[in-house]
């Protein structure tokens, strides 16, 4: 194989540390990689059969390894998803595939197959008027209890706000029109903590603890990061929900409620994995490409791999 057609692409706006270390996995399997945007990418539709310009690449790329889809307008990140449907239909390995990030990135998608599957997740309101969203948030409201308000579209805690009977209905532009309203889950010890597991290929292979400062239990809203033992109900659990939403690889977060009971609050199909990397003993890059060059070389019927 030439080297030309010994490269891959990584998708994202921000390469940083998650890149770096993306890009040093790949070199150690002898592949060359670039960074792209999926906003610099053309579609040309010439009936000539090549219809994808991607900056970097004369030839088609060995797989894409999505790291981010920027957001935009609506029809901007259709386009941005279209490209990578456009790669994937085609023959090229897209990790993870168009169909599971579409699947994951929609929070009231995610929400309705994990529960139609019969998958532990909180009560949810999906809706559009903020009148609607008022008479759910008052009757919930009502007997003191709390209720989370998250953007559609969105990670790493950004516009996620905790609602009561005092605070009333917030009006965000995050929110786009839309009203993702989640019951919010009291806590052993009422301490503020969740739960990442790490899947790859259907199977857990790492997961922490997340302990926030306050509510919010992200990394990047400086919650910190604990080493966490899998258990076997943890992870059967997260791996249920990875195989119903058929992801090569996913962040699944859940949260364990004052009766033991677990819930799974989002998956999530383009996860960082900084913090984890500080709490477990091997390179989670490594294990993700290790997995990510496998999937080009059952599409490819590749063997030097």
């Amino acid at each position: 194989m030439k080297k030309s057609q010994r490269k891959v692409a990584i998708v994202t706006d921000d390469p940083g540390w998650h890149g770096r270390q993306l890009t040093r996995s790949l070199k150690d399997h002898g592949l060359e990689s670039q960074y792209v945007s999926l906003s610099d990418c053309i579609i040309e539709i010439n009936g000539t059969g090549k219809e994808i310009f991607i900056p970097g690449f004369n030839t088609p790329p060995l797989g894409i390894f999505v790291r981010g889809v920027p957001g935009g307008t609506l029809e901007q990140v259709i386009f941005r998803l279209n490209i990578l449907h456009a790669l994937y239909n085609s023959g090229i390995t897209v990790y993870n595939t168009p169909k599971a990030i579409e699947r994951t990135v929609d929070k009231a998608l995610t929400s309705l197959l994990l529960s139609r599957a019969g998958i532990p997740t909180p009560t949810t309101w999906i809706c559009e008027t903020p009148e609607h969203a008022k008479i759910i948030l008052d009757k919930e409201t009502a007997n003191g209890k709390q209720i989370v308000l998250k953007p559609l579209f969105g990670s790493q805690g950004v516009g996620i706000h905790l609602l009561d009977n005092k605070s009333g209905l917030i009006l965000d532009e995050k929110f786009a029109g839309v009203y993702y309203l989640q019951r919010f889950i009291e806590r052993l010890n009422n301490e503020y903590t969740d739960i990442r597991v790490l899947v790859v290929d259907g199977v857990a292979k790492a997961a922490m603890l997340r302990r926030g400062k306050e509510w919010l239990t992200n990394c990047a809203q400086g919650a910190s990061c604990e080493s966490l033992i899998l258990d076997k109900n943890i992870a059967s659990l997260a791996e249920s929900a990875c195989k119903i939403l058929n992801i090569d690889y996913a962040g699944v977060d859940l949260i364990q409620d004052k009766t033991g009971c677990f819930y799974i609050i989002e998956v999530n199909s383009i996860p960082a994995w900084y913090g984890l990397q500080s709490v477990v003993d091997y390179e989670i890059a490594s294990c993700l490409i290790d997995s990510f060059v496998k999937h080009i070389a059952r599409i490819n019927q590749l063997s030097f791999f």
